[in-house]
């Protein structure tokens, strides 16, 4: 039975995006509009050339940003804030998942490799702000992200999180690798199924799968 898998879990990290809100609004369409003309106006390129850059970066360092830090030195702030500077217009309250959230026992955290600022802003037009014990971006982590284990240790070293006693909700499965490898409860929240050793459980509906549990 699900639910008594979860029975030891006392810390519930969430990554952000594609987790806490469906990916049917799409807000990756706008930050990877943005990174792209980021990276034109930054590095000097066209946009093939940019856009090209920001999918190699994603793929082979985890995040764009990461390999724009290892290749081009650049300064992760100005970066994270020109990014995130969308519209969350298509993002709607969602009440049934904040009174699931609510309800499970223990300390709940944010991790993301976005930035804490834009997770506040999401959380907020999703109607959850408040249930959360900590909300960690990836500056929390030195501006390493995951899928790296440095980053998971350095964030939850921060926010307590025994991971012998912890589940991970992410919609990226390169993510859920170190958080097994760590001893943790690992949920892929995505429309499509990856098959994985890391893997414990998938589910298409985060607030449905939050429901089983209460």
């Amino acid at each position: 039975m699900v639910k008594q898998s979860f029975s030891h879990v006392e810390h519930w990290v969430f990554d952000l995006d594609n987790t806490l809100y469906h990916p049917s609004a799409r807000l990756f369409d706008q930050i990877e509009a943005k990174m792209i003309a980021y990276v034109m106006e930054t590095l000097g390129v066209d946009h093939g050339a940019a856009d090209k850059m920001r999918g190699d970066y994603w793929r082979n360092h985890g995040t764009t940003l990461a390999g724009l830090m290892a290749d081009h030195d650049i300064d992760p702030d100005p970066f994270l804030v020109a990014v995130h500077d969308i519209s969350l217009d298509h993002l709607e309250p969602d009440q049934v998942l904040a009174d699931h959230i609510t309800a499970l026992p223990g300390r709940k955290i944010v991790y993301t490799n976005g930035s804490a600022p834009y997770a506040e802003r999401v959380l907020a037009a999703r109607g959850l702000s408040g249930l959360f014990d900590g909300i960690y971006g990836v500056e929390h982590a030195g501006y390493r992200p995951k899928p790296e284990r440095t980053a998971f240790e350095r964030v939850f070293a921060q926010a307590g999180v025994d991971t012998s006693k912890a589940a991970m909700f992410e919609d990226d499965p390169r993510n859920l690798s170190a958080p097994h490898a760590m001893g943790m409860r690992t949920v892929h929240v995505a429309p499509e199924v990856f098959a994985g050793e890391h893997i414990h459980h998938h589910t298409m509906d985060l607030t449905a799968f939050l429901g089983h549990l209460r």
